[in-house]
């Protein structure tokens, strides 16, 4: 299946929840361009989750310039892309988080802050933003079954905080129409219904209803079809 227009969606959520795995796939699904997290090559990570408050802003600073990057290359992409993780995120939940924890200064963090508020002025928003929900039991159990080793010592604490810091942005993000998916009970990997009922709401957002949409509402109807 194709959408004609050109389209930017983007997959948020916390360490762990599925972001790459729904961007698979949608872009495999609606045939868009996937736009990966950049992780396994960013030289600063190994070094941030042993030492934080030494590296925290050297690698919230790579994650910023490569979403730069990854902006400038889908705004020239000829066709619907779907982007693993959007550019507020970084700042809004992990520099954020890593500010408040002490772990970024004052003067580095207003430096990251006016390079970032700089960068959103020139980029277009997403069409929409699809935020994946999980508690952090959920969260734990996926990042040991994909095995990162710089990922396993994550202190779940850690995980909690950056859960509180995503639903005070996603409450407060107005830039783009919002769909939240609860990842707790939703296997969009296991079970086709489950990312069928995504991949169609995503399709009524991309048509123009630009309200929150919660899709636990709609899980009894969803489980129950599965079941049968």
């Amino acid at each position: 299946m194709t959408i004609s227009t050109k389209k930017f969606i983007a997959i948020a959520g916390n360490i762990g929840v599925g972001k790459s795995s729904l961007t698979r796939l949608l872009a495999k699904h609606f045939g868009w361009e996937p736009f990966y997290e950049a992780v396994d090559d960013n030289p600063y990570l190994s070094d941030f989750y042993r030492d934080m408050r030494t590296w925290a802003f050297h690698s919230q600073i790579f994650f910023l310039a490569r979403r730069l990057r990854h902006h400038k290359q889908l705004l020239r992409h000829p066709n619907s892309v779907v982007q693993d993780r959007s550019v507020y995120e970084d700042a809004e939940v992990f520099a954020g988080n890593l500010y408040r924890q002490g772990n970024i200064d004052e003067r580095d963090y207003r430096t990251y802050r006016d390079l970032y508020e700089t960068m959103i002025e020139l980029v277009p928003p997403p069409d929409v933003v699809v935020y994946l929900r999980a508690s952090v039991d959920t969260l734990m159990k996926r990042i040991r079954m994909r095995g990162r080793e710089f990922e396993q010592a994550i202190d779940p604490r850690y995980l909690e905080r950056l859960n509180d810091l995503y639903e005070e942005w996603i409450h407060a993000f107005t830039l783009s129409p919002v769909l939240i998916v609860p990842a707790d009970e939703l296997d969009f990997v296991s079970h086709d219904t489950h990312f069928g009922l995504i991949a169609q709401k995503i399709q009524e957002k991309l048509a123009g209803k630009d309200e929150v949409t919660f899709l636990s509402e709609e899980l009894d109807r969803v489980n129950g079809r599965t079941h049968e």
